[in-house]
């Protein structure tokens, strides 16, 4: 027998009754208490009542197994059902819309759900459960996003960490995790947040992110693209550095592009984001150690497995500790075309870092020696910048050239030099171009690439 309710514009509409099936026992229904006549725009009050009686009266077993749009329909019927009994005006629009953000609750992310899939959001960052700002264009902004309580914002916290195998609770109050889309979570739980769970969200593009694009956004220029495209190809060693959500990762995913599909990559990962197309990819990732502080992978454990995994390139998504020496040595032994991200301000301070990291290794090795190896493994450096004006543009290109004395040597390829500030408040430049030859010449002859390197510097920009 089908339901009717009255609508907020007066008419009647003739919904089916929700399955049997997904709904508890009727025990379970809270008793029903007919509010005074409502007003023609429905309470905040009536619409937490209306949606506090539909959870209750759900079956988590049976919802949770059931594709999104059909638990939708159900679940509006089941809204239509309760707003009748509950004497609650809805129109098909809120009904709709309530109906989403239950489904939201029950499968997805509840209130962050629209932004994810919002494509123009870059990130997303929750201080607690009253106040979420967005990255849209560069640009930081509070949005209209809340929610219901800090306990709401706990669940989702638990949820992301819980897809992924971790967990994130008091006595683990930090957690690394990934969406099922890639993108990169933070979670930062009570007695270390102090205003509620915080959750930080950087998005990665459902479309891979390829030169093109860069140059369309302006990061770089097709000049400089040329010269990154004839690196990756000719399997020089690089390190791409510059500060957080500076694009490193967006700039590696660009490279990798350029790797022949016959190769066999592997990419060691804190956690995995990076999206090569090759296919022939081995995706590592590390593991925390259990609650027995037992059973712990580290990045560094992982970059001395891929090497017995014959891998023709070795791709480390973040170097941060004592990894940063088998890294080195991975590049040394054959390992040619190998890349690795690093957080840094200049090139110069990259390989310093490097040289600091390996130490942390407590190698014991004088350091000489570490940069002896850091000038024969590594071929080139890409600095990327996130400016004051939101953009994020390749700043320098470095070549390492070698030794002088106890100083590496280093040519900048690329140097970014700010021009000024057009009218729509974005900042302007050009690139100063060395056209000294590279110390991998020889790398670039065998590959038959010396004359398209040659002549990608000497290209005029407009």
């Amino acid at each position: 027998m089908s339901v009717s309710f009255a609508s907020s514009f007066g008419r009647r509409s003739t919904i089916p009754p929700a399955p049997a099936e997904m709904l508890r026992p009727a025990a379970a229904v809270p008793a029903a208490v007919p509010p005074p006549v409502p007003a023609p725009s429905v309470p905040n009050e009536a619409i937490v009542e209306l949606r506090t009686v539909c959870l209750a009266r759900l079956d988590p077993a049976v919802v949770a197994a059931m594709p999104a749009d059909r638990l939708t329909l159900d679940v509006e019927r089941l809204l239509s059902e309760t707003a009748t009994e509950r004497r609650i005006q809805l129109n098909g629009r809120e009904q709709r819309a309530l109906a989403e953000e239950l489904v939201d609750d029950i499968l997805g992310l509840g209130p962050l759900e629209p932004l994810l899939e919002d494509e123009n959001i870059s990130e997303i960052m929750v201080n607690g459960p009253n106040k979420t700002f967005i990255e849209r264009a560069g640009r930081l902004v509070l949005s209209n996003v809340r929610f219901r309580d800090t306990m709401h914002l706990a669940n989702v916290c638990q949820r992301i960490a819980a897809g992924v195998g971790r967990r994130v609770d008091e006595s683990s109050p930090m957690c690394d995790a990934r969406l099922k889309d890639g993108s990169r979570v933070n979670i930062v739980f009570p007695p270390l947040a102090l205003d509620g769970p915080y959750i930080s969200i950087r998005k990665f593009g459902k479309k891979g992110v390829d030169f093109a694009q860069l140059i369309a956004w302006k990061a770089l220029t097709a000049q400089v693209a040329r010269v990154l495209e004839i690196a990756s190809h000719a399997r020089l060693n690089i390190i791409i550095s510059g500060g957080t959500g500076s694009g490193k990762t967006t700039m590696m995913n660009a490279l990798s592009r350029r790797i022949d599909p016959g190769e066999r990559v592997v990419t060691v990962e804190d956690t995995a984001e990076l999206q090569l197309q090759q296919p022939h990819v081995v995706r590592l990732e590390t593991r925390p150690p259990s609650l027995e502080g037992r059973g712990e992978i580290t990045q560094r454990d992982l970059v001395r497995n891929a090497l017995r995994m014959r891998p023709d390139r070795i791709i480390i998504g973040e170097v941060r500790g004592g990894e940063a020496f088998d890294m080195l040595q991975a590049m040394n032994t054959g390992h040619d075309g190998s890349m690795s991200t690093i957080h840094a301000n200049t090139t110069r301070d990259a390989l310093t870092r490097i040289e600091n990291m390996v130490q942390m290794g407590q190698m014991g090795l004088p350091s000489a020696a570490i940069r002896t190896q850091i000038v024969s493994a590594i071929d080139l450096i890409v600095q990327i910048e996130r400016q004051r004006d939101g953009g994020r543009r390749v700043t320098q290109v470095t070549e390492v050239c070698g030794m002088e004395g106890d100083v590496i040597a280093l040519n900048d390829v690329f140097q970014l030099e700010i021009q000024g500030e057009g009218p729509d408040g974005r900042l302007f430049g050009r690139y100063k171009v060395s056209r000294v030859p590279p110390a991998f010449a020889r790398r670039l002859a065998y590959f038959g690439l010396e004359r398209a390197w040659r002549e990608a510097l000497e290209e005029k920009e407009p």
